[in-house]
C-alpha cells in the first residue's frame, strides 16, 4: 500500500504534469486537488491542469478559486468536452521543456496523499513506458454499494488486475496512472475517435511501439461507483462500443472475459426469440438469472447488507449493456458505417 510519510528519491516535482479532465465535478474536484497535495509540500512544484469540458455548475468557479490560493493549478477550456481529448489538450498546451512525466487524475475518485509522486517515482524505478494503478470500486449510496460489490466479483471484473487486484506486475493494459511523455507524444495520445476504451487502445499502441506497462498494485485509488443503474447501463453500453472499435481498429483477437458478456447477451436475446417455438431454450437465461442471484445473495451474506442485493441487476446491465454496445459496433462497421 502507499506510504505517505515514505521518504523520495525518485522524480524532481518540476518535471510533473498532471492532468484532470473535469465535466460538471463540482462534487469531487476541490476534494481530489486536496487529496493531491495534502502532506505533500513538492506538490507545489508539480504542474497541475484542469482541462474543462463546459461545466454548468460550479466546477470552474471552484477551480480558479482553488487557483488563487495555489499557483501551480491552472485551468483550461476543452471544446471537444471528452476525457481523452482533455489529457491530449493539456500536453499540447501545457506541457514545458522541463516536463517528463505526465500523471492522468479522475475528479471523481478518491485518491491517497502522495498519489502523484509514487506514481513519478514508481514510473523511474521501473524505467517503463507507463503506469497502471489499482481501482477499488466503492459505494456510498445502496446501489452504488451494490454495483461496487458486483464490481469486485470475476463475474463483475472478470479478473482484471487493475480492479481490485493485489499482485503488480506487467501487463498490456490498466487503469492509466501515468505515462513518459516522450513514449506519450511517440504513439500520439489518445485517439478521440473512440466513444470510451482510447485507453486500452492507447495502451496497445505503447506496446506497439515497444513500450512496456507495469501495473503497480501498491498504489491504490477508490473509485465511485455510478450512483443509479440508469448511469451504469450507459456506462457499459459505451464500454463495450469502445472495446468493439478497438478489436476492429487493430485487429485484435478479444481475450475470452471479453468476450463472455457479447456471448451472454446473444444467448439471451436468442433465446428469448427461439422460445416462441422452442420454450425450453429459455432454461438458459434462467439459469444465468439465477446465477446472478445467487451472486447477490453470496454477496449480501458476505458484507451484511441488503444493498448487496443491487449486485443482480448491476451485474445483468453489466454484461448485457457491454455486450450489445460490442455486437453494434461490430454490426455496423461490418455494413460499413463509420
Amino acid at each position: 500500500m502507499l506510504d505517505a510519510t515514505a521518504t523520495r528519491t525518485g522524480a524532481d516535482p518540476a518535471t510533473i504534469l498532471v492532468a484532470i479532465p473535469t465535466l460538471n465535478e463540482a462534487t469531487h474536484i476541490e476534494a481530489t486537488l486536496d487529496a493531491l497535495h495534502r502532506d505533500r509540500p513538492e506538490m507545489a512544484g508539480v504542474k497541475i491542469v484542469v482541462a474543462d469540458g463546459g461545466s454548468t455548475d460550479a466546477t470552474r468557479a471552484i477551480v480558479a478559486d482553488y487557483a488563487q490560493r495555489r499557483p501551480n493549478v491552472v485551468l483550461i477550456d476543452n471544446p471537444a468536452r471528452l476525457q481523452s481529448a482533455a489529457v491530449n489538450l493539456v500536453v499540447e498546451r501545457c506541457a514545458e521543456p522541463q516536463h517528463e512525466i505526465l500523471v492522468r487524475v479522475d475528479a471523481h475518485s478518491r485518491y491517497p496523499d502522495g498519489y502523484v509522486l509514487a506514481v513519478a517515482d514508481s514510473l523511474l524505478a521501473r524505467d517503463v513506458a507507463a503506469l497502471a494503478t489499482v481501482m477499488d470500486t466503492i459505494g456510498l449510496s445502496c446501489v452504488q454499494k451494490g454495483v461496487a460489490w458486483a464490481s469486485d466479483t470475476k463475474l463483475g471484473s472478470g479478473g482484471s488486475g487493475h480492479r481490485g487486484g493485489a499482485v503488480s506486475g506487467y501487463v498490456d493494459h490498466g487503469h492509466h496512472a501515468g505515462f513518459r511523455l516522450d513514449m506519450w507524444r511517440r504513439t500520439g495520445g489518445y485517439d478521440t475517435g473512440f466513444v470510451a476504451n482510447e485507453d486500452a487502445e492507447l495502451d496497445h499502441r505503447i506496446g506497439l511501439a515497444g513500450g512496456k506497462i507495469w501495473l503497480d498494485a501498491d498504489i491504490r485509488l477508490d473509485y465511485l461507483a455510478r450512483d443509479s443503474l440508469r448511469k451504469l447501463a450507459r456506462q457499459y453500453w459505451r464500454y463495450g462500443l469502445g472495446r468493439g472499435q478497438n478489436v476492429l481498429k487493430h485487429r485484435l483477437k478479444p481475450r475470452l472475459r471479453q468476450l463472455i458478456p457479447p456471448a451472454v447477451t446473444a444467448v439471451n436475446l436468442l433465446s428469448v426469440l427461439l422460445s416462441v417455438v422452442f420454450p425450453p431454450i429459455l432454461l438458459l437465461p434462467v439459469i444465468y438469472l439465477l446465477m446472478l442471484a445467487a451472486t447477490a445473495v453470496s454477496l449480501a451474506v458476505k458484507h451484511r447488507s441488503a444493498c448487496a442485493l443491487w449486485a443482480a441487476p448491476a451485474l445483468f446491465l453489466m454484461h448485457n449493456c457491454f455486450g450489445a454496445g460490442f455486437l453494434t459496433q461490430l454490426i455496423l462497421r461490418g455494413r460499413g458505417a463509420k
